[in-house]
Formats: structure tokens, C-alpha cells, sequence
């Protein structure tokens, strides 16, 4: 048995043309660095086929299961950091409290599929097969670890959740789609937040409503609530936290003890007080 951990850092910045590819894109009206993003983009592309290709060569293709996927938003050199733009629809990019931001392609597939496999008997993954339940990165640890019998180590908590059920194609009624991203820190392309999601809606507190980002923006237009339900606005274009007060309260609320649970890290003041979030 084997386990590889494949981290590209072709795509994060700086971005160098791939010369391999660049070509392709001499005539494009971007920008020079987002026509080099695009090269590494393909680059990681090529690299992925020939791991493929590799693994057929060695004969293990039907025993290995791939997953692909990201660990932060695009990070594409194109438009506003709190617009959609590089992640687009989406809004937002890496560093960014909006979805652009945070989430990320999640593909699972056997590198050759065989029904008849003994493996792919016992984690069986439909083609072509969309699930759009909630999950984290911190669910890969459970799920492999459940595929091949193996025991968490005794004293360990385990933060996740095995997601054989929806690697299968179907929902998991079970399945927690509650979500936490806390960043009490400052600045960057979102400063001093904190993103709380269950299911559908989706809240995000600032603790410095009128804290400069990098780029020497604003963030939320000042706002220290915002609301979204993003299954009616996936995109986050409309703020429904003044309109919605009743779920502002509770989705607040959900978001406070979630912290308090994780024995979480707040900024301070100037006076080293530490600024836990507020019930509006």
C-alpha cells in the first residue's frame, strides 16, 4: 500500500509562465500574470495525467483512489479580492471571507474504474455523480481511515466525518453541514472575521467592521453583520442581515457557542481586551 501527498505550488504566487504552455495564450487580452496563471494551471493539468498514466504502468491504477482538490479559494491575478472575479460565479477569492474565498473543487474517482474491483466494491464512486452536501478538508482523515480498517489512535480527536455515503453519490441524513472559519487576525484580504455556516444560510462577524484590508479596502462596506442564504444567492449579492433579524440572532448565536466550544483565539483592542463577538 502506498500514500502520496501531491502539493502543487505551481499555482500559488509569484506566478511563472510555464514556457511549456505559453503559447496558448500569447494572443489572450489578460493580463501578462493571469496568462501565466493559466500555463500553470495546464502544467498542473499535464502533471496529473502523467501520475495517471503512471499508475496504469505499474499496475495499481484499479487499487488507487485519487481525490482532488483545494485547500483556499482561487488565487487567480484577476479582479477585486471581494468581488466576483477569479473564483467567479463565486464571489470573493483566497484570503476572502465569501465563498470564493473558501470553497474548493472536491473530485474523487478511482484512477481506473472497475466494478468488478474488490476495492472499488467496498467504496463504490458513480461517474459523473454530483453531491452538494457541506464538507471539509478535515473529513479526508476519517474517510480513509475507516476505508482501510485502520483505528484512530486513542486521546486523538477526531474533527471529521466519514464521507463514504456521499463519495457514493447519495446524501447522508446524519451528515452535520455546519461549518467555522475563524481569522482573528490582521490584515489581509479579510480581516478580523469569522464565517459561520449551517446548511443554507451563512453569517459572517466582523470584530473590526471599518478595518482596512490589504488593498486598502473596507471590507463589507463597513457592515459588522452580514447574512446570506446561499442556496436563493449563491453568489452573495444580497445582505439579508438587516431584513432577517430573527435568523441573524440565531445563526449569531450557533457562531458564538461553536467558539466557545473550540476554545477560540479573539483580537484584542488596543488595551489587550479580547473582542468576543456580540449578539446583535
Amino acid at each position: 500500500p502506498f500514500y502520496l501527498y501531491f502539493s502543487h505550488y505551481a499555482v500559488h504566487a509569484p506566478f511563472e509562465s510555464d514556457p511549456r504552455f505559453a503559447a496558448n495564450y500569447a494572443n489572450s487580452d489578460k493580463p501578462d500574470n493571469a496568462k501565466a496563471f493559466a500555463t500553470l494551471i495546464e502544467g498542473m493539468d499535464k502533471s496529473l495525467g502523467d501520475m495517471l498514466d503512471q499508475l496504469d504502468k505499474l499496475g495499481v491504477a484499479e487499487n488507487t483512489l485519487v481525490i482532488f482538490l483545494g485547500d483556499n479559494g482561487s488565487d487567480a491575478p484577476l479582479g477585486q479580492q471581494h468581488e466576483v472575479a477569479c473564483a467567479a460565479p463565486l464571489r470573493g477569492k483566497k484570503g476572502a471571507h465569501y465563498e470564493g474565498g473558501m470553497r474548493v473543487p472536491f473530485i474523487a474517482a478511482w484512477a481506473s474504474p472497475n466494478s468488478s474491483n474488490p476495492c472499488q466494491k467496498r467504496l463504490s464512486i458513480p461517474a459523473g455523480q454530483t453531491q452538494s452536501q457541506l464538507a471539509a478538508v478535515y473529513d479526508l482523515y476519517p474517510t480513509i481511515l475507516d476505508f482501510v480498517g485502520g483505528k484512530n489512535p486513542k486521546k486523538h480527536t477526531l474533527d471529521g466525518t466519514n464521507l463514504a455515503t456521499l463519495l457514493k453519490g447519495k446524501p447522508d441524513p446524519n451528515y452535520d453541514e455546519t461549518f467555522l472559519m475563524h481569522y482573528p487576525h490582521g490584515p489581509h484580504r479579510s480581516s478580523y472575521f469569522t464565517t459561520y455556516r449551517d446548511e443554507d444560510w451563512k453569517v459572517i462577524y466582523h470584530s473590526h467592521p471599518n478595518a482596512k484590508t490589504s488593498g486598502n479596502h473596507i471590507q463589507s462596506g463597513g457592515a459588522r453583520y452580514q447574512l446570506f442564504n446561499l442556496s436563493q444567492d449563491p453568489y452573495e449579492q444580497t445582505d439579508l442581515a438587516k431584513t432577517s433579524p430573527e435568523q441573524l440572532s440565531r445563526m449569531m448565536r450557533s457562531l458564538i457557542e461553536t467558539l466557545d466550544d473550540q476554545d477560540a483565539q479573539y483580537p484584542i483592542d488596543e488595551n489587550g481586551n479580547e473582542l468576543r463577538p456580540q449578539l446583535p
